[in-house]
């Protein structure tokens, strides 16, 4: 199955082929995400719903530990 792309050009859309990544592309442009990222989010204060998020998480994974 070939993975498609959706390119905005004058207002109109065209498909393109996505480019094969291998590892280490994917590696690379998920370290630049994150180092564009990473000053921004880790200044922002947690919101109500990601702790709470997190709390879930956090029971689900002591349910999980507990023997039945």
């Amino acid at each position: 199955m070939e993975h498609l792309a959706t390119d905005y050009i004058g207002g109109s859309t065209a498909e393109a082929a996505m480019p094969a990544l291998n590892g280490e592309t994917r590696h690379r442009i998920g370290q630049g995400l994150r180092d564009a990222y990473v000053d921004s989010c880790d200044a922002q204060p947690i919101t109500d719903d990601q702790i709470q998020l997190l709390l879930r998480l956090r029971q689900k994974e002591r349910d999980r530990r507990r023997p039945t």
